[in-house]
């Protein structure tokens, strides 16, 4: 408990005029909850999460169940830098918005952006991946918010991989705290550290730790296999938040070289009501072509780099209100950011 409240003095608060985010009270129950992790007293067992949104699989579910333990060290994090003087520690952020008076590029374009990119078969797929997240949990009846956490996996020659999970500058989202470069996960600056675990040689061939497939038929049986873990071949096509689903989970593994992009963007071409909606920049301050998916209360947002089609981004946003929850339509409900 020591070293933890020693990471959580050394992070640094959200300037209170930061336009990008919307300060996030502590609420009266996170310092209930704090007085108990400080006096080190199991706290009742009542926390309860936001429902599994329309199309998610079980591994989404179990990802949406992990983001609400990040709930504690955000509460924690909020009322030990926080106080009657200082401004919020941790804050959701706004959703991502499309820029004004932009042309929405069709996905078919894209797919052949991404095919012509793929010609001289570089970038080459690579195991591990580099990405930046951030979700909304929930305790009791009030809606805290998470920390940005950014995590780099490499994989070595022997099987064996490195992961590294570091906790983001709230002060600064988006700026990229974590290298991979030299083979190695290491810091740089402004993170602090979460985790950090070396794991023993690994082989599976089963999605998504087996090679990605680099064209579109092979990886729509993939990514099938992905959102559908044991299903036959004779199973029903993915849902359009399946697709995106299963491919969010693809690239929490692997980094995606130029041929397996450009299946995967022939695939979404294909996918029924996602929609070209124009440019955005990213919370990397990269450029991008994003495409939207409503679907009862979420819109989720996919975020394409313009040259190549390669995935940059996914956003979920409650596009309702829902009192039950605390949540209101415009909140950003998850985001990853996927770096090179």
């Amino acid at each position: 408990m020591a070293d933890e409240l020693e990471l959580l003095r050394r992070a640094d608060p959200v300037p209170a005029d930061d336009p990008r985010f919307r300060d996030g009270p502590l609420h009266p129950h996170a310092e209930r909850r704090l007085a108990r992790l400080l006096d080190q007293e199991p706290a009742p067992r009542r926390s309860r999460l936001l429902p599994l949104p329309p199309g998610r699989t079980t591994r989404a579910r179990l990802v949406w169940g992990l983001a609400a333990t990040a709930v504690v060290l955000a509460l924690a994090l909020d009322a030990v830098l926080g106080g009657p003087s200082a401004p919020p520690a941790v804050a959701a952020p706004r959703p991502l918005t499309v820029h004004a008076r932009t042309a929405p590029v069709p996905l078919a374009d894209m797919a052949a952006l991404a095919d012509a990119a793929a010609a001289g078969g570089s970038p080459r797929l690579r195991k591990g991946t580099h990405v930046q997240s951030w979700s909304l949990g929930m305790s009791d009846d009030k809606p805290p918010v998470t920390l940005p956490q950014e995590r780099v996996v490499v994989w070595r020659a022997d099987a064996t991989h490195t992961e590294l999970v570091v906790a983001t500058d709230p002060r600064r989202p988006g700026r990229p705290v974590l290298s991979d470069e030299g083979g190695e996960p290491r810091e740089v600056a402004d993170g602090h550290v979460i985790s950090r675990t070396t794991f023993p040689p690994m082989w599976s061939d089963a999605p998504p730790e087996g090679t990605p497939p680099h064209t579109a038929g092979a990886l729509r049986a993939y990514l099938t296999e992905v959102a559908r873990p044991g299903t036959g071949p004779g199973t029903a096509p993915l849902s359009t938040a399946e697709l995106l689903d299963a491919t969010a989970e693809l690239l929490d593994h692997w980094t995606l070289g130029a041929r397996e992009s450009a299946a995967l963007v022939r695939l979404l071409a294909k996918a029924e009501g996602l929609r070209p909606v124009g440019e955005v920049t990213d919370r990397l301050g990269r450029p991008g072509h994003a495409y939207a998916y409503d679907a009862r209360g979420l819109r989720h947002l996919l975020i394409l780099e313009p040259r190549t089609g390669a995935v940059l981004g996914m956003e979920d946003t409650f596009t309702e209100d829902d009192p039950a929850y605390g949540v209101r339509a415009g909140d950003v409900m998850d985001y990853r950011a996927w770096m090179r």
